[in-house]
């Protein structure tokens, strides 16, 4: 049982492999071990060369923090090491690396013992500053004061003193890890950028051949020659129990599982929606690599278990595991991403033919970065040569340069979805599109560069260049896919569609969260070590310094957006207060409501900025010199901003305008729908909305028909014919105008006999309404009841008449003499015909039709 544990401990990185999902895990893992190799013969010199560290982390804050001379001592003695090794350049990146753990211990410690004594060194500034200015020397000062000042001075002087000390050593601690970093990064570009043996060099073709051949022979030796030593046997066979449950469950898994997984995700997604068929199938397709992963390492493990290898072989075994992993991983990504023909999850909207093609490279890719790492493993094991590893790794990098190149052009000319949708989704649709077809012209220049690069002996370039691109590629693939499954999930959860759900913006906050976690492991896939993000995590936690005394911190930002979010909510919930409750019982004005629920939700947020940014404890002292430049570009570029934002502020406190109210504009008329700081609104009587900036109704003219109140004057002219009697004109109209129930009593209405018109007697109803509002409407009321009593009173509305009289009709047939009795007169083409005595004459098109005589009036 003691080899069980070795085949268990696969176990982990199988765990990390469903979390990653094989995202760059090969290349973190190849990282790893070159750094453990490189770690056995570093450790006797690390331990032989360097003090021990000295005790990090905070230390008690009942202490003073006052260190002895001896620990000083230490530091400097530990520093001034560092920087021989640093100067030397014979050092090796794994004891770099340990330096730099014990330079950031130190760094914290250091950090800690600024902050030593700040309640009394702030105590003591504070009665210092309390006794006023120093006098000028020569100056008269009580005797009791100077003593006084005197001991505050030395006090604080002695206070200051190891905080001036550590200090000095924390910005020693601050270069020196940044002088290491440098080290370690100007090594590696020293590392990639090494050219090596040429792959082209037949003399080398041979060893390399027989390298790899002699690796897997010596696996297949020791196999061998385990089962013909006698001792070894009791051991194997003591170890079947073990080994034969757990080859025969990893085979089942790794042979039917995927098998039986698809079928249940099959019966899973019958009769379901799209959001759940998508929700359900990211998980049972996460499933069918999981279990025949797992079933490749429980293989891994009765292989392990079964003592027949060796440690090369044990190594062998776990490296083809990790290619089985990866290869399942790839798979799965090329079939969420390019799906199968009629597929509805698919994240590429491509055609069939493409599919399979997408499909076909993303497995072929997969294998071909399993082979790399078990190349790159079996040179670890068995020491090959620069030129033996440059041989056998030439084909393989060509091999998958042409495979990515392929890649490269399917995403390149990809084209996306050729239904028509909205503005707004085709605006993302071709974002979308132009960003798969940019990083598809990326991976068709590295899959160019890095086979000529292999091929000018500049191995290490290729590979960095190569396979880092496909790991990324996988990280960004995983990320579309995972967008796909939170979105489907969020429908399923707020009962939305999955079109409707892909509209909103919980889905995308998600997948650029998702997407930010993800950035360490797409920096640690390009050669960044931990430590450099590690690093880069303690500057933004520092905080962004701006001029001398504003620093902005993670910690600020977030106090200033809670303190912030808290005034919104309070503002939020003050106006909806004010809006629904407190100010509908006052009996003012909506439009004075409206005007005060602004002006509250103005000064509140104004107010929680404040509030912000002290919480933050920014000084807005130090953004004098930025509200300077402000001032000076809003006098300059934003003067219309400022005046429109003036003249709102000021049509909210005098209202000459209130929201909903009947105004004319110019050329526009209709009602006030809002008022905002720099427009308002107006919505015409054809339903449109027109904008109108403040400034136009401050300083221009505005008609307000409902100022104060509703009331507004209707005229309605109405003409009768003449000989008609016009007291009972008078009469009717008044009492048409009187029964209307929206005409005011008083004032009452007004008959006004006008004029004698050219064809009619004219009159006017005039007339004030209780709502002018509805002034088309009591227009309209008015004028059906007015021709309704007209007509029962006989009383009749006269209309321009026009008689049309021909004097010499046989001009038109274009003869000079009459025609003959009975008979018509020729016409030329397209010409009126003759008029026959006492026939109608033709009429020009839209003339009015002649009338006899006695039908005039």
């Amino acid at each position: 049982m003691g080899k069980l544990s070795t085949g268990w401990r696969l176990l982990p990185a199988m765990m990390l492999a469903a979390v990653l999902w094989a995202l760059g895990a090969g290349a973190m893992a190849q990282g790893a071990a070159a750094e453990t190799a490189a770690a056995e013969p570093a450790a006797i010199e690390t331990s032989a060369a360097e003090p021990p560290a000295p005790t990090s982390g905070p230390l008690p804050p009942e202490l003073a923090q006052v260190w002895s001379d001896i620990e000083y001592r230490e530091w400097q003695g530990f520093a001034d090491r560092v920087e021989t090794a640093l100067e030397s350049g014979r050092v090796s990146d794994s004891v770099l690396g340990d330096l730099r753990r014990e330079l950031v211990d130190w760094r914290a410690t250091f950090a800690s013992a600024k902050e030593a004594n700040s309640v009394r060194i702030g105590a003591l500034e504070a009665q210092i500053a309390a006794l006023g200015a120093a006098p000028a020397e020569g100056g008269g000062e009580p005797e009791g004061m100077a003593e006084t000042r005197a001991g505050l001075v030395a006090e604080l002087d002695k206070v200051l003193a190891p905080v001036t000390r550590a200090t000095l050593a924390h910005a020693r601690a601050e270069l020196l890890i940044g002088t290491l970093d440098a080290s370690l990064r100007n090594r590696t570009v020293s590392d990639v950028s090494a050219r090596g043996p040429n792959p082209f060099n037949y003399a080398a073709w041979l060893p390399a051949f027989e390298s790899f051949q002699r690796s897997f022979s010596l696996a297949w030796a020791a196999a061998l020659a385990s089962w013909s030593i006698p001792s070894e046997r009791p051991s194997l066979l003591a170890a079947l129990p073990v080994t034969l449950p757990l080859g025969a469950i990893g085979l089942v898994l790794l042979v039917f599982g995927w098998r039986t997984l698809r079928r249940v995700g099959e019966r899973l997604r019958v009769g379901k929606s799209p959001a759940v068929r998508g929700a359900w199938g990211f998980v049972v397709s996460g499933l069918q690599v999981l279990v025949p992963g797992f079933g490749a390492i429980l293989l891994g493990a009765a292989v392990d278990n079964s003592f027949v290898l060796d440690t090369r072989g044990e190594q062998i075994v776990s490296a083809f595991i990790g290619i089985a992993v990866v290869q399942f991983m790839a798979r799965w990504l090329g079939n969420r991403v390019f799906g199968i023909p009629g597929s509805y999850w698919r994240v590429l909207k491509v055609s069939n033919r493409e599919v399979r093609m997408g499909y076909a490279l993303a497995a072929t890719l997969g294998g071909l970065v399993g082979l790399q790492m078990l190349v790159v493993d079996l040179a670890r094991i068995d020491a090959w040569s620069e030129a033996t590893l440059a041989v056998l790794d030439f084909p393989l990098i060509l091999a998958t340069a042409v495979v990515l190149w392929r890649f490269g052009r399917l995403l390149a000319l990809y084209r996306g979805e050729t239904v028509e949708t909205g503005e707004d989704d085709d605006r993302s649709q071709n974002f979308y599109t132009s960003t798969v077809r940019a990083l598809g012209n990326l991976v068709t220049l590295v899959a160019i560069a890095a086979p000529l690069a292999a091929a000018l002996g500049y191995r290490s370039l290729a590979v960095f260049l190569l396979f880092p691109t496909i790991y990324t590629l996988a990280t960004v693939a995983f990320l579309m896919v995972l967008h796909h499954f939170i979105t489907d999930l969020f429908a399923l959860i707020v009962r939305r569609s999955r079109d409707e759900a892909a509209q909103s913006l919980v889905p995308v906050l998600f997948s650029v969260a998702a997407a930010l976690a993800a950035t360490p492991l797409i920096l640690l896939i390009w050669g960044f070590r931990w430590s450099d993000i590690t690093e880069i995590w303690v500057r933004i936690w520092s905080g962004i310094h701006i001029g001398e005394n504003l620093v902005i911190t993670p910690t600020t930002v977030l106090t200033a957006g809670l303190v912030f979010g808290i005034g919104y909510a309070v503002t939020r919930l003050l106006q909806g207060m004010l809006g629904s409750t407190i100010l509908p019982k006052t009996g003012m004005d909506p439009g004075g409501q409206v005007a005060l629920t602004s002006g509250v939700g103005y000064v509140g947020l104004f107010v929680a900025a404040l509030a912000a940014v002290t919480a933050a404890g920014i000084d807005l002292t130090s953004l004098a010199f930025v509200a300077g430049a402000l001032s000076l570009g809003i006098g300059f570029g934003l003067q219309n901003i400022v005046s429109n934002f003036v003249s709102g502020i000021i049509l909210l406190i005098e209202r000459p305008i209130s929201k909903g109210d009947r105004i004319e504009v110019g050329t526009t008329m209709g009602i006030v729908r809002d008022i905002s700081v720099r427009s308002t609104r107006i919505e015409t009587f054809d339903r449109s909305d027109v904008i109108v900036p403040n400034s136009d109704l401050i300083s221009g003219v505005v008609t307000n028909y409902t100022h104060g109140n509703s009331l507004g004057r209707v005229i309605l002219p109405v003409g009768v014919a003449y000989g008609t009697d016009t007291r009972l004109v008078e009469r009717i109209l008044r009492e048409v105008a009187e029964a209307h129930p929206l005409v005011t009593v008083n004032p009452a209405p007004l008959i006004v006999f006008s004029a004698f018109g050219a064809d009619s007697l004219d009159f006017e109803v005039r007339v004030i309404l209780s709502d002018v509002r509805f002034g088309l409407s009591v227009r309209s009321e008015l004028n059906h009841e007015i021709a309704r009593r007209f007509t029962e009173e006989g009383i009749e509305i006269p209309f321009a008449q026009r008689d049309i009289w021909l004097r010499n009709p046989e001009a038109l047939n274009g003869g000079t003499g009459g025609a003959a009795p009975g008979a018509e007169a020729p016409t030329a083409p397209g010409a009126d015909a003759p008029i026959a005595p006492g026939a109608e004459a033709p009429m020009a098109p839209g003339a009015d039709a002649p009338m006899a005589p006695d039908a005039a009036t």
